[in-house]
């Protein structure tokens, strides 16, 4: 179960969420370089939405915390650093919940060293713990890029129903189509249940 605590950083409507192995914590500026090391990865980003430029320019990492993930930051949405218990302070990704979809009420990545390892379903299952319980979410929208099997695998697991396959456009201009999920407090707290 995820636990929540009180947040010593200077926007307390973003709460720290602790798991078994991470800690998600509001990104902060010293979080940038890390980003910005990890979004001049092509294989990182491919799959993300085409807003994402690439390449990804040398301020990319500054324009997108000072633009989009500061403003409204625990108001409309929500942006945690994702980081290993050990290593509190080092960035290994981001997941961000947005009140209103964007097309997705919710969005991660993760660094390539550590894909496969069950970090995102971790940091996934507390974004929604906190979307669904904490905040009043009755449903969340979201979207991989089709053939992202990872990401889709997650909302599977999750409890999360596909619900259409739609033209979009990514980082990767090969990839034009995105798969459309939906997931219901109900369905979450049922997928919940089982793992008890």
């Amino acid at each position: 179960m995820t636990q929540l605590t009180t947040n010593p950083h200077p926007q307390p409507e973003v709460p720290i969420l602790y798991t078994s192995r991470l800690v998600l914590r509001p990104l902060c500026e010293s979080d940038l370089p890390a980003v910005q090391k990890n979004f001049e990865d092509y294989e990182t980003v491919r799959n993300l939405a085409a807003v994402v430029p690439w390449p990804y320019p040398s301020d990319g990492a500054l324009t997108w915390f000072r633009d989009i993930a500061t403003p409204g930051q625990g108001k409309d949405h929500w942006t945690w650093a994702i980081a290993l218990k050990e290593a509190p302070g080092e960035l290994i990704g981001v997941i961000e919940l947005f009140q209103q979809a964007r097309p997705s009420n919710r969005g991660f990545w993760l660094t390539r060293s550590l894909w496969g390892r069950g970090y995102m379903s971790e940091a996934v299952e507390a974004v929604n713990d906190y979307a669904f319980d904490g905040l009043g979410f009755e449903r969340l929208l979201l979207d991989n890029a089709l053939g992202n099997a990872g990401s889709a695998r997650i909302k599977d697991k999750t409890g999360a129903q596909l619900i259409e396959v739609i033209d979009a456009k990514f980082v990767d201009p090969s990839i034009t189509k995105m798969e459309r999920w939906e997931l219901t407090k109900e369905a979450w707290q049922n997928t919940r249940r089982k793992d008890l």
